[in-house]
C-alpha cells in the first residue's frame, strides 16, 4: 500500500504527519520525494547504508561532423537548443533528455553523456526503511530524482510518500503510482487556497483522498464546508501545540514522545488501512 502525503503549499506540516504515520506503522517504507528541501531525515536520522547517483543523458555536438542544417534546434520543442556561431549549444536547464536531437540528425554528430542531477540516499531508522533524494543545488527539474527515489521502494505494508509541495511536475511524478492521497490542510485562506489546488489534482488521477487539518486550534468554516461538499472525510485534526512544536524543532518524531498523538496516528493508520486505499 503507497500513500501520498499532499500538501498545497510549504510548512503546512507534510513532512510531519509522513514521518509520524510511517514511525506509528513501526515497519514501513519512508520516501521522501520533496527532493528539493528532504527535511524527513532530520527526524530520522538513519545511517546510510546505500547512496545512488542520479544523473541524466545530455546531448553533446561533433564539430567536424555538424553541418550547420539545424534539423535538431528545429526539433527540440523544449527550445533547449540554439545555433550560436555555427555551432549548437545546449541549455541544459531545459533540456529533457528525450534523446530526440540525436535521433533527428542526419550527421550523426550529436551523442549523449551523463550529467549529474542528484542523489539518492538509503538507510534505516527504528525499523523503517528511509529512502532521500537529493536534488543538486540548482537544478530546474526534480523529475528525474524523484523517479529514481521511487525506484528504490521495495515490498512492505506500507510505503509513505512524502511529497514536494505545490501541485505541479514533481508532485505528479510523486503521486502516479499511489494507491491514495492524504492531503495536509492549514486552516487558513492561503492553506485552503492551495489545498484546493493539490485536491483537484488527486482528483485528476483519480486518486482517493482523505484530510489531514494540521495547525486547527479552532474550525475553519471555508475548509470544512468544501470537505463536506466533496465528500472528503477528515481523518485527524491535529492541534497547534507548543510541546508539539518543541519536539519538531528539537527533531524529535513526535509519536515516540507523546503517547495520546501516538494513538492518533493508530487511528489515523486504521483508517488509511482499512478503507482509504482499499
Amino acid at each position: 500500500m503507497r500513500v501520498a502525503v499532499l500538501s498545497g503549499k510549504g510548512g503546512t506540516g507534510k513532512t510531519f504527519v509522513s514521518v509520524n504515520l510511517a514511525a506509528a506503522a513501526k515497519k514501513a517504507f519512508y520516501i521522501d520525494c520533496d527532493v528539493e528541501e528532504p527535511n524527513g531525515r532530520l527526524y530520522w536520522k538513519p545511517k546510510v547504508e546505500k547512496e545512488t547517483p542520479v544523473s541524466v543523458l545530455v546531448p553533446v555536438f561533433d564539430d567536424q561532423k555538424c553541418s550547420g542544417c539545424r534539423t535538431c534546434v528545429e526539433f527540440c520543442h523544449f527550445h533547449a537548443l540554439a545555433f550560436v556561431k555555427n555551432s549548437p549549444m545546449v541549455f541544459h536547464e531545459v533540456c529533457h533528455s528525450c534523446g530526440g536531437c540525436a535521433l533527428v540528425c542526419p550527421e550523426r554528430a550529436v551523442s549523449e553523456i551523463p550529467r549529474s542531477v542528484g542523489a539518492v540516499e538509503e538507510g534505516v531508522s527504528s525499523g523503517v526503511r528511509v529512502v532521500t533524494g537529493i536534488l543538486n543545488t540548482g537544478e530546474a527539474s526534480a523529475v528525474p530524482v524523484i523517479k529514481e527515489t521511487l525506484r528504490a521502494s521495495g515490498k512492505t505494508e506500507l510505503t509513505v510518500i512524502d511529497c514536494p509541495p505545490g501541485s505541479g511536475c514533481p508532485v505528479m511524478e510523486s503521486v502516479k503510482f499511489a494507491d491514495c492521497c492524504l492531503l495536509v490542510a492549514e486552516p487558513t485562506a492561503f492553506g485552503f487556497h492551495n489545498f484546493k489546488m493539490v485536491h483537484r489534482l488527486a482528483a485528476l488521477l483519480h486518486k482517493p483522498c482523505g484530510v489531514v487539518i494540521n495547525k486547527g486550534d479552532a474550525p475553519y468554516a471555508p475548509l470544512e464546508e468544501y470537505c463536506a461538499a466533496q465528500n472528503l472525510p477528515v481523518l485527524l485534526r491535529i492541534p497547534y501545540t507548543e510541546r508539539l512544536a518543541a519536539l519538531g524543532a528539537a527533531g524529535e518524531i513526535a509519536v515516540e514522545r507523546d503517547a495520546e498523538l501516538a494513538q492518533a496516528f493508530k487511528g489515523l493508520l486504521s483508517a488509511v488501512k482499512g478503507g482509504l486505499c482499499t
